[in-house]
C-alpha cells in the first residue's frame, strides 16, 4: 500500500495553477433532496403560478380576510340591490352583467346580490371542505396502507378487500340520501356547520382508499430496502419502522396526492350543492350558484360563467401544482 504524499509549502508553490486556484476556496456543499425538489420546482413557471394562485385563494379563505376584502371591494353576500334589477326581466339594468366598482364581478339577477362576495365565501367553503376532507382521507390511508404493504398476511388481505368495497360504493347515492335526511342540530352542530361535518365525513372517510392503494403498493416496495432490513437486525419495533423509517419515504407521494385529490373534493361538494343537498342557502357555495344559474341562463348569463370559471381555475390550479410537485419530486425525473 502506498503512503500518502505529503506536499510541503514550497512545493505546493509548484503545483499547476488548476490546482493552486481551488486552495483556501470553501468546500462544495451538498445539496439536500428538499432543495434538488425546491430548484426542480422553481424551474416549473406552470406549477409556481398554480402555487401562488392557491396560496392566495387560502388567505382570502382565512377567517376575517374574506370579510375584509368584501367589504374593500364588494358588499355582504346577502345585501339585495334590487334597484339595480330591471323589474320586467329580472336581468341586471347595467351591461355585462351589472359589472363596476362596486360591483366587480356584477350582481345576481332577480335579487341583485354581489356576485363578488358570493364567489368569495364560496371560495371559503370548498376549500374548508376539500382540505379536511382530503386530509381525513390522507391519515386513514396512509395508516391503512402501511399497515397492509408492511405486514401482508391476513391483514393485508383483510384491508385490500376493505379497500375494494369502498371503492364500489355508491358515494354518490349515499352522500344525497345522507345529508338530505341529517337533522338541524346534532352533537352540538347546527345548519350549515353541521352540513360541513358532514359533507367532510362523507367524502374523507369514502375516499381514503385511493391513497391507500397507492401508500400500499409504495410500502411493499420499501419494506424489502436494505435500511429496513438494518433495522430489523439491530432490534427496532415494528411501530418504529413503521413511522420513522418508511413514513418519511413516503412524504413525496403522499403530499403529490393530496394536492391532486383537494380539487377532486372540490368538484365532489360543487356537485352535491349543484344538486341542492350541499350548503343551504342564502350562504353561497358554488355548486350552489351554478345550481341558480341553470334557471336564469337567458337573462343573465355571466351569473353561469362567474362560478364555474371559479371553479375551473381552482381546480386547474391544483392539478398544475400537483403537476409540478410529482415531477420535482420524483428523483428519475431529469
Amino acid at each position: 500500500m502506498t503512503a500518502p504524499i505529503e506536499v510541503s509549502g514550497s512545493e505546493a508553490q509548484a503545483q499547476p495553477d488548476a490546482v493552486l486556484e481551488g486552495v483556501g476556496r470553501k468546500a462544495i456543499e451538498g445539496r439536500s433532496l428538499g432543495q434538488i425538489a425546491w430548484l426542480r420546482l422553481r424551474r416549473d413557471k406552470v406549477a409556481i403560478g398554480g402555487a401562488v394562485f392557491v396560496l392566495l385563494l387560502i388567505i382570502i379563505s382565512l377567517p376575517g380576510v374574506t370579510e375584509l376584502i368584501a367589504r374593500w371591494l364588494g358588499n355582504p353576500p346577502n345585501q339585495f340591490h334590487q334597484n339595480l334589477v330591471d323589474p320586467t326581466l329580472g336581468s341586471p339594468l347595467k351591461s355585462f352583467g351589472g359589472m363596476s366598482a362596486d360591483h366587480l364581478f356584477g350582481i345576481e339577477p332577480i335579487n341583485g346580490r354581489d356576485l363578488f362576495s358570493r364567489i368569495l365565501y364560496g371560495a371559503r367553503i370548498s376549500i374548508l371542505i376539500g382540505v379536511l376532507a382530503t386530509l381525513v382521507s390522507v391519515v386513514i390511508g396512509t395508516v391503512m396502507g402501511i399497515v397492509a404493504g408492511f405486514f401482508g398476511g391476513w391483514v393485508d388481505t383483510l384491508i385490500a378487500r376493505a379497500m375494494d368495497v369502498f371503492l364500489a360504493f355508491p358515494l354518490v347515492l349515499f352522500a344525497i340520501s345522507l345529508v338530505g335526511v341529517i337533522p338541524n342540530s346534532l352533537l352540538g352542530l347546527e345548519g350549515n356547520n353541521l352540513r360541513i361535518a358532514i359533507l367532510v365525513f362523507i367524502i374523507g372517510f369514502f375516499n381514503w382508499p385511493y391513497i391507500g392503494r397507492i401508500i400500499r403498493g409504495q410500502t411493499m416496495s420499501l419494506r424489502e430496502r436494505e435500511f429496513v432490513d438494518a433495522a430489523q437486525s439491530m432490534g427496532a419495533r415494528n411501530s418504529y419502522i413503521l413511522f420513522k423509517e418508511i413514513l418519511p419515504n413516503l412524504i413525496a407521494p403522499i403530499l403529490v396526492y393530496s394536492t391532486l385529490l383537494i380539487p377532486t373534493n372540490i368538484l365532489f361538494e360543487a356537485a352535491l350543492s349543484f344538486l341542492g343537498v350541499g350548503i343551504n342557502p342564502p350562504d353561497p357555495s358554488w355548486g350552489g350558484m351554478l345550481s341558480q344559474a341553470t334557471e336564469l341562463y337567458s337573462v343573465a348569463p355571466h351569473f353561469v360563467i362567474v362560478p364555474g370559471l371559479a371553479i375551473f381555475v381552482t381546480v386547474l390550479a391544483f392539478n398544475l401544482l400537483g403537476d409540478g410537485l410529482r415531477d420535482a419530486l420524483d428523483p428519475r425525473a431529469r
